[in-house]
This record gives structure tokens, sequence and C-alpha cells, in this order.
């Protein structure tokens, strides 16, 4: 994997966004934004400004009353000190645009990079001493402060964290305690451009922090800001960029035991997983490395591109894992999210080892594990699942068995792991009913 492809970017925003803003530049345009600048951004003075703002007003007042030129001369350079610094701003703002760029999934408990990348398209001027707020927040938190659902929430106790849906004994949260946990899962940082960017130039800023929470979590570039030039005049600029991530669960440490007593397939039976028997598996893009003699020369004129053959593995063990979440057996947030992350973490294990065969989670139609996306896809449901009501799941199960009765075959003869409570805090996990590991 390329650094490309390693982090998605979303598009460009920012001043710079247009390539020619010059063409369209007008001194009116630019003072009346002075004056009434546009949503999301704000020019206020700062300490030093406003006293300088109040020097002003004196050294004019005594000018207006004593007739003297030289306070007027004096009046008139700290006046156009304050529009110098609003114009030199402004150009410091111009032609610069950025974006956030993260990788594909994040993971609770774990350093995420998040970087936001700056480009300048100004010919001359470099830009200086700028500062970017970011912050990373579950969608749910800020959908639900616009959202018509926040009074059903506050109403239901939930504090727009998946985990907290479950309240111990039907407990209900206050109003304070809910706001109180939706500051506590946002994460704020605020990054600074300490060198400068010259003109045609990029540069790149790194946040790292670590999710607390699994599901979606949307990061978003609040706000840039500037003292530049002289520190007379704040000016802020909405960064109007959001971006949601998928955040996997934890992976949490698990005692295992018992793994022999699985069942191992009879000798020459085919596995759907990469190995080097006479079955043809799949084909795949050609790699260095990669033997001559399996790259499928017909395939490959027909695509015009290079692909090897894969063959199915022989005799290998494997598992099928299968995750149900009813409302009724899980009953403890706590124990729910372990039961998440010890889903999670096991599948890897698995999966690192060539022993996974497929997953089914709350009688969706099973999949079968081929490769890497099949894991990520699975990891990605594993990040926003909830309890659902037995009865849903029944259904499900029904109608996925009609809809996937070619992968419903690995519910029934495979090494299938299954997951209950293992007294009021842990999880346990089953293999054709026989306890196996326990987290």
């Amino acid at each position: 994997m390329n650094a490309k492809s390693a982090f998605m970017a979303a598009d460009w925003s920012g001043p710079g966004l247009s390539g020619r803003w010059w063409r369209d530049f007008k001194w009116s345009t630019l003072l009346w934004s002075l004056v009434f600048p546009a949503r999301r951004e704000s020019i206020s003075p700062t300490l030093p400004g406003l006293l300088l703002i109040a020097l002003s007003l004196g050294i004019g007042s005594a000018a207006y009353n004593t007739g003297n030129n030289i306070l007027f001369i004096a009046l008139s350079l700290l006046l156009s000190c304050l529009i110098l610094s609003g114009v030199l701003s402004w150009l410091n703002f111009s032609g610069l645009r950025w974006r956030l760029a993260t990788g594909p999934a994040l993971r609770v408990g774990r350093d995420a990079a998040v970087a936001l990348d700056l480009s300048s398209t100004k010919k001359f001027l470099p830009t200086y001493g700028l500062w970017f707020d970011l912050r990373a927040v579950a969608a749910l938190s800020m959908d639900s402060t616009s959202s018509p659902q926040v009074g059903f929430l506050l109403r239901q106790g939930y504090g727009g964290q998946a985990g907290q849906a479950h309240s111990e004994a039907g407990e209900k949260k206050s109003v304070r305690e809910i706001l109180a946990a939706v500051d506590k899962a946002e994460t704020r940082a605020r990054l600074f451009l300490r060198d400068r960017l010259d003109a045609s130039e990029e540069a790149r800023l790194e946040w790292i922090f670590r999710p607390v929470r699994r599901g979606v979590l949307r990061l978003e570039l609040a706000g840039v800001g500037s003292l530049f030039p002289f520190g007379f005049l704040r000016k802020t600029l909405g960064g109007g960029l959001r971006r949601e991530v998928v955040v996997w669960p934890a992976p949490v440490e698990y005692r295992g035991w018992g793994t022999a007593v699985a069942r191992r397939p009879q000798a020459g039976e085919r596995v759907a997983r990469v190995g080097s028997s006479a079955d043809l598996l799949a084909l795949r893009h050609y790699e260095p490395g990669d033997s001559h003699r399996l790259i499928h020369w017909k395939a490959s004129a027909r695509l015009g591109k290079l692909v090897v053959r894969q063959f199915a593995a022989e005799s290998a063990e494997g598992f099928t894992l299968c995750l149900r979440t009813p409302a009724e057996v899980w009953t403890r947030a706590e124990q729910f999210e372990l039961l998440v992350s010890f889903a999670a973490t096991l599948a890897e294990d698995l999966f690192r080892a060539g022993r996974l065969l497929g997953t089914a989670l709350n009688g969706a139609p099973p999949m079968v594990m081929r490769g890497v996306r099949d894991l990520e896809e699975f990891m990605d449901k594993l990040a926003v699942v909830e309890c659902v009501e037995e009865a849903k799941s029944r259904e499900s199960g029904v109608q996925s068995k009609k809809s996937g009765a070619g992968n419903a075959a690995l519910l029934e003869c495979r090494n299938l792991i299954t997951f209950a409570p293992d007294g009021a805090r842990g999880v346990a996990a089953y293999v054709d009913g026989e306890k196996t590991a326990s987290a």
C-alpha cells in the first residue's frame, strides 16, 4: 500500500479553492467584507488592538480639541495601522487551501493520525502564523444538536453514544449528565503553522489522538485563525471540512484453551482460502515476487495487465464466527462492549493464522472470508453493531437463509464460534458448544 492509498483525503477547501481569485478582486468587496464578514468569519481586536483603539480615541479627542496637526498625523498613523493590519491579514489567508486526510479506519485505544494538508496557490506572498482548530466527536452527538431526535434522546436518557443505550436497571440520565457525556466524548486540538508557507508550496500538519469509543467518528476543521501581522486583530475563518471515519473496537486480551477439539477437515477437503492445492480459488493482480508460473496468460491478455492464479488450501483447520446480540441476553453496556471487542480480536487473530472461513452477524447472510477487504467489512459492521430484539434477529435469520443459501452452509458444517456471557462481566467463546476462550 503506497502513501496515497494509505490516507483517504477529502476535497480541498479554503479561500484558495479558486485558482484565479485575483481576477474577481474588488476593493469595495474587500472593505465590505471587513465591515460585514461572511458567515463563520469574524474579525475581533486583541488586547493590544483594544489598547490601540483606546489610544486612537484619546489622540483623536485631543487633536479635535486642540487642532494640533501633529496629533492628527499621529491619529492617521494609528488608524492606518489598523486598516493595514486587516488588509495584510486578508492577504495572508488568500490563495490558501486545506484538506483533511485520515487512514481508512481508526481503532479504539490506539494512536490515530489525522493529517491536515495545506497548499498555497499564491504566486508571490508567503503565509505566516496560522492555527487550525480540529475536533473529533461521535456523529450522533453532533447531529443531535440540530436534529428532532434530541428530544427523544433526552427523554430516554441517552448520551448520544451507542454504548450508553443500555442503562442498567432502566436508569435514566439527567440532561446535565447527557451533556457532560457528549462533551467528554468530544476531542479538540489546535495545530499551529510555525514555519512560513511560501508561495506555490505545500505543508502537512498532523494531529495524534486516541479514539475512546467505537462507531462513526466525525472529524471537523472547526476554524482557521491568525494574528498576522501585528497582533492587533484576530481573524478567523470557518474550516468548512467534515469527514466521517469508522472506529473499530479495541483489541482485548483473552484466555484460550481447548482449541484442539475443533473439527479438522478430512484429507483432500478444500477450503476457501489461499493455498497450494490444484483447485483454482481466484485471480488477483500480479505483485513483485510472484512466481511466473502462476501467471494466467489468457486472462492477462484479455485484461491488459498481469494477473496470477490463487489456489485453494487443502486439509486446513478453519472456523466460522457467529455473533448475535439479542438485547435480552446482553443487558450490561460494559459486557456488550467487551463482547464486540472480543469478537473483533478473535476474528483478526484467526484471519492472520489463515483459519477464519467466514462470519455471520445477527442473522445477516454469512460472509466468506477471502481477503483483507472481507475482514475490514466485518470490522466496519462491528463498529456500529447494536443490541437487537430477539424476534427481529430470528426474522432476519430466516430471510438470510432464503437469500444466502449458498453461504448458509458455513453455519452448519464448519467449526462454529458463538459467544455467551461469562458471569456478570466476562464473555466466553464456544466452538460447537464447547467453551474455548474467555475475556
